[in-house]
């Protein structure tokens, strides 16, 4: 399983977007990219999303891909 954290704003285009496979890294990055959103941000849309996927096919390509 591959974890993607992404930050996203309004609109809907990824800001930023860092990928793993250790779950623990994964819950800490989005915990960061959570407290790193300023309230004006937050205010006007913008979100800091985890999920998972299967494949690193699946990964956006813009992400940093961490092998751990």
């Amino acid at each position: 399983m591959i974890w993607i954290n992404e930050q996203i704003d309004p609109s809907g285009i990824i800001y930023s977007c860092i990928a793993c496979c250790d779950e623990v890294q994964a819950q800490a990055c989005h915990q960061s990219f959570r407290d790193n959103l300023t309230d004006e941000q937050r205010q006007s849309g913008w979100v800091a999303q985890l999920r998972t996927v299967d494949s690193w096919d699946d990964v956006p390509v813009n992400a940093l891909k961490l092998s751990y």
